[in-house]
């Protein structure tokens, strides 16, 4: 008997532009497109799992952490709890070089790599088997005041943005890493991240929920026009982490036919928020049954975290991606449930995203 389809999975979340931009060696895209064994996402660690494209991350390092080897997801905090700030010309140097070296990955893939603007150029790198990555920008440090970068960057291939990480910033307020913890931890936009909401609708730039604090998240759904989406976020129901999402949350979500992709990592699967490989794979699809019956079925995606979180050893990496399949269809989901939250869920989030703005 032959072996089912492998399922093509496109991913809300991934940070491999700041493992190869601060750790890749003197040749990253080498690395990148050839592997060295390192990290978790890599070109041939994606073709075996059947990572077929993304949102790839371009995110800033607070400074304390900018030289260290610590993931996003376990940067240091201050006494208040959060990491220190990214000054404005700092933020956009690490902006513009993670998005030179994606250019740079795409030049010399001999058309492997695909950076895409749209889903049509989506959907063609899948035909194509092309990876298929989007550009997304984790924490808006990089954003003058004026807006002026967020439109040569929107030029550039933009579309994914979150306004803050988990620190504060002249949008609003991240939340902190607690587990236990509500994600009501503070103020949500300023006035101005208030502005850059609308901008992104304007412009047809998804616009991130994933580490905004509860209030943040409340009043982005209260000015945005287009879906509610958080990149890589969970189910604050079975786990109980500050980054986790509430039952209300979700169903704001819902209402607006947005949606969630699941992240990976184990401080946000766990009940007791631990960084510890030693965790079932079983628990991501845990949180997705629970994100749809809370959602729907066409409300549920991945959003890996990979290279920037602990995720349970039985991934490992993109190229245990199966893994996730096998488990679904062993607890009794469809094919056609499985290939919705493998990647024709966010293929309908983005289009209807991306197309926002034509509507304005």
């Amino acid at each position: 008997m032959s072996s089912p389809r492998r399922v093509p999975i496109f991913d809300g979340h991934n940070d491999v532009l700041l493992r190869l931009y601060r750790r890749g060696g003197d040749n990253p895209t080498r690395a990148f497109l050839e592997g060295n064994g390192k990290g978790q996402l890599d070109l041939p660690m994606a073709n075996e799992g059947g990572f077929v494209g993304g949102l790839f991350a371009m995110f800033v390092p607070s400074p304390r952490a900018a030289s260290s080897n610590i993931a996003p997801a376990q940067a240091a905090e201050n006494e208040a709890g959060f990491p220190p700030v990214v000054e404005l010309t700092a933020a956009q140097q690490v902006v513009f070089g993670m998005m030179s070296l994606l250019l740079r990955i795409e030049q010399q893939s001999k058309g492997r790599v695909r950076i895409c603007r749209d889903v049509d150029d989506i959907e063609q790198s899948l035909k194509d088997g092309a990876l298929a990555p989007v550009l997304h920008i984790e924490g808006a440090e990089a954003i003058d005041p004026e807006f002026t970068l967020l439109e040569v960057l929107h030029a550039g291939g933009l579309r994914s943005l979150g306004p803050v990480w988990s620190r504060p910033n002249a949008f609003g307020h991240g939340v902190p890493f607690r587990c236990p913890s509500s994600p009501d931890t503070g103020p949500g936009l300023t006035d101005l991240g208030k502005e850059l909401v609308r901008r992104c609708n304007q412009l047809g730039i998804l616009v991130d929920l994933s580490h905004l604090n509860e209030r943040g998240f409340w009043d982005v759904a209260a000015i945005s026009q287009a879906p509610l989406v958080a990149t890589h976020s969970n189910a604050h129901a079975l786990c109980p982490h500050s980054r986790n999402l509430t039952d209300q949350q979700l169903a704001a979500i819902r209402d607006t036919g947005g949606l969630v992709g699941v992240n990976f990592a184990t401080s946000f699967l766990r009940p007791d928020g631990r960084q510890d490989p030693d965790t079932p794979a079983d628990l991501v699809i845990a949180h997705a049954e629970h994100l749809i019956a809370q959602l729907g079925e066409d409300g549920v995606g991945f959003g890996s975290d990979f290279d920037g979180a602990t995720i349970p050893a039985g991934l490992k990496s993109a190229a245990g991606l199966p893994v996730l399949v096998e488990i679904m269809r062993a607890r009794g989901f469809g094919d056609e449930l499985i290939e919705k939250i493998c990647y024709r869920n966010w293929l309908r989030v983005l289009r209807k995203t991306f197309h926002f703005s034509k509507k304005q």
